[in-house]
């Protein structure tokens, strides 16, 4: 890539409203960000490699609720795993030397606020639609977590 093509990447990203875009070759890797808030643009640019998609914003919804899936499979089969409803970051509590919303041997109920993770600037409150007691955390605080991926084993009242 010469000079001249990434003066028109640089051009093309600021005027586009994209926050970030990486690009990379053979042996040639760039990285281009701007301060401003992104507009969600998804485009690419003649003769360059492509540009990285941002993701779609979504509008604002209520806070979405943890789904309990199938009894685990631990060793005990009468445990239920409650997963992360969407890709985010897993905050244990409210913020930094906030208690943490539940710890391991709680008693929880149903609507019972678990955690928080982060998706897209926003944070979502996660509540239980179980009632029962925490047995096991399954992620570290401020560890990222994946859509469907188990966070907490409860065993139901």
């Amino acid at each position: 890539m010469d000079i001249k093509q990434i003066q028109d990447l640089i051009k093309f990203v600021s005027k586009s409203g994209v926050n970030e875009v990486s690009i990379e070759e053979q042996d040639f890797k760039i990285t281009i960000k701007t301060n401003q808030e992104p507009t969600y643009v998804t485009a690419t640019v003649p003769a360059v490699a492509p540009v990285a998609a941002a993701p779609v914003a979504q509008a604002a919804a209520p806070a979405p609720v943890a789904t309990p899936a199938a009894p685990a499979a631990n060793n005990d089969a009468n445990l239920i795993t409650i997963k992360s409803p969407m890709i985010g970051t897993f905050y244990r509590s409210a913020g930094p030397g906030k208690p943490s919303f539940v710890n391991i041997g709680d008693d929880i109920n149903t609507g019972s606020v678990l955690c928080i993770v982060e998706a897209m600037k926003l944070f979502n409150e996660i509540e239980s639609e179980v009632s029962g007691k925490i047995v096991k955390i399954l992620v570290e605080d401020a560890q990222p977590v994946e859509y469907d991926q188990p966070l907490f084993l409860v065993e139901p009242k």
